[in-house]
């Protein structure tokens, strides 16, 4: 419930207070005095786009704050949850409206964007005048209207995830389709290539191996004199002088008192090392030897790895990894057709699924459809429009997240009448009762909602307006609603009245509202009827609406 608004430094409010109640609230005054002021301020406050320029003349800001009592249960605590918002049982909002255009919002004196105000005020206040094209009178959001009264929100959330299981699996099958089309386009490219590869066969590292054998092979008539001179001087002249060395020292060792251990030591590795250096002389001189053959073969696999690395822009060593790529292609290109047949199977079971739940969800709001249009039959009757007919219509739409059907509300003022949009077949008054049938009908299951009602009386009078303000009344009963009237009979049915009034002070113009006791009421009430002159007769009239 709205408990209170206090409105600072905008348009010609300078500063101003208001605390509402339960039940129906009115709020009247003279045409101009404000009015709808009051609503700017509250729709500034609850992030609404609204007028550019609200703060007042003089003024170097201009401040809204809007304070709700939040019962456990009430949808806007999630709203705060989801937010990162704590939960609590009263719920301020303040916004802050600069005079350069900078706006500031507050949720319980914490910053917070205007979508979070906007996604909290969805849940906090409907405000409803016969201009509204925000819902009602607006075609796009009939569906989510006839939705919202027949209580599909589980079996929507089901339709949209199949929607996207839909959009997926035909997503799936184009993405296939076109590479594909393109692997197709290549296929000859990617069977010669994949056979040059396979023949071919390189492995990895091989490009090196082969270019170090060749660069040897070369040099080898270079290099294999002086390395078979190397291996005859290991072999003759220093195995024989160590080995004589050797001799000698033995001979005289015993004689030395140990002072030739250590030599003949160093002799003895010195002749395991000379063996090994003259076994890996042998080695390498034995691979200087080679068929001639043998260079021309490994210059010519040299060669073709290289020819092809070049010729499909890769490096030698990747050529392995691109030859499993284009096999992986090329194997694409052959099972395309069964692999396309199983994500078409998938898209098939996916729309199957989807087309069986958006029957069941159009069968719902069948059913729904003609519940409401029963339910505004009973709603019109009372606001004498009992020969008006209300009619909820559904056609086929294109397939989408919220299934296959259009919703259209359409009316037909009089029997035999042809029926057409809200806004275009009713007349002012027409309209205004037709719109707060539905919004009685659309609203009976929503709780913790403020209604505003803005000049919804419009265009009425006598007997229908006192239908108009019962209705409204009745409507508030256990819960809050607020209307703007220039209607006595709806005023007179008000549980709580304020009067707006505008004043010159210091050549100042500014807007105030004013709280009515039960005398006040009736000076009002008999201004709204006779206007600037109240007679008695106004002032008996006032007392007689009043007492009901």
């Amino acid at each position: 419930m709205l408990r209170g608004l206090d409105i600072r430094d905008m348009l010609i409010i300078d500063r101003l207070e208001l605390d509402f109640q339960n039940g129906l609230n009115v709020l009247t005054g003279e045409t101009g005095a404000g009015k709808s002021i009051l609503l700017d301020s509250l729709g500034f406050v609850l992030g609404w786009r609204g007028r550019a320029e609200l703060v007042r003349a003089g003024a170097d800001q201009g401040e809204v704050t809007a304070w709700f009592d939040l019962p456990e249960d009430h949808p806007a605590q999630t709203v705060l949850i989801d937010a990162g918002w704590d939960p609590t049982d009263e719920l301020i909002l303040r916004r802050v409206n600069s005079k350069d255009g900078r706006k500031t919002a507050y949720v319980n004196d914490r910053r917070a964007s205007g979508e979070v105000l906007r996604r909290l005020s969805e849940t906090l206040v409907e405000l409803h005048g016969q201009h509204d094209d925000r819902g009602l009178l607006n075609a796009r959001g009939h569906r989510a209207l006839l939705d919202s009264y027949a209580g599909l929100g589980d079996e929507l959330n089901e339709l949209r995830s199949l929607w996207r299981a839909v959009s997926a699996a035909q997503k799936a099958v184009i993405n296939a389709e076109t590479k594909i089309a393109a692997a197709k386009e290549e296929e000859e490219f990617l069977r010669h290539a994949v056979s040059e590869l396979d023949a071919l066969d390189p492995q990895q590292g091989e490009e090196a191996t082969l270019d170090t054998q060749r660069r040897l092979m070369q040099s080898a008539e270079k290099i294999r004199e002086d390395v078979a001179r190397a291996l005859a001087s290991l072999s003759e002249g220093a195995e024989g002088a160590m080995t004589d060395a050797t001799r000698w020292l033995h001979g005289v060792a015993d004689k030395a008192e140990g002072e030739l251990d250590a030599p003949l030591s160093a002799l003895e590795r010195a002749q395991v090392e000379l063996g090994e250096a003259q076994s890996g002389v042998e080695d390498f001189l034995r691979s200087l030897s080679f068929n001639p053959h043998e260079l021309e073969e490994v210059e010519e696999r040299l060669f073709a790895i290289r020819g092809l690395a070049r010729k499909h822009n890769v490096l030698p060593d990747d050529l392995g990894s691109f030859a499993d790529t284009t096999r992986a292609k090329l194997a694409a290109v052959d099972e395309s057709d069964a692999m396309l047949a199983g994500l078409q199977s998938e898209l098939n079971e996916a729309r199957a699924a989807f087309d069986d739940a958006a029957q069941s969800v159009r069968r719902k709001r069948t059913k729904a459809a003609k519940e409401l249009d029963a339910a505004m039959a009973a709603e019109l009757a009372p606001l004498k429009m009992e020969r008006a007919v209300f009619a909820t219509e559904l056609s086929d739409a294109a397939a989408g997240p919220d299934g296959i059907d259009d919703v259209a509300f359409t009316v037909a003022t009089n029997p035999g009448a042809p029926s057409g949009p809200l806004n275009k077949i009713a007349s002012g008054g027409e309209l205004s009762r037709f719109l707060l049938a539905l919004k009685v009908c659309l609203t009976s299951t929503t709780s913790g909602l403020t209604m505003i009602f803005d000049e919804i009386d419009r265009g009425v009078g006598g007997a229908t307006a006192d239908a108009v303000g019962r209705r409204l009344a009745d409507l508030a009963d256990g819960g809050q609603v607020l209307v703007v009237t220039h209607s006595p009979q709806v005023a007179a049915l008000g549980g709580h009245h304020w009067r707006v009034e505008k004043n010159v002070v210091d050549d100042v113009t500014l807007s105030t509202v004013v709280p009515l006791d039960a005398e006040a009421r009736v000076g009002e009430i008999a201004r709204m009827i006779s206007g600037d002159t109240i007679t008695d007769a106004a002032k008996d009239a006032a007392k007689a609406l009043l007492i009901g």
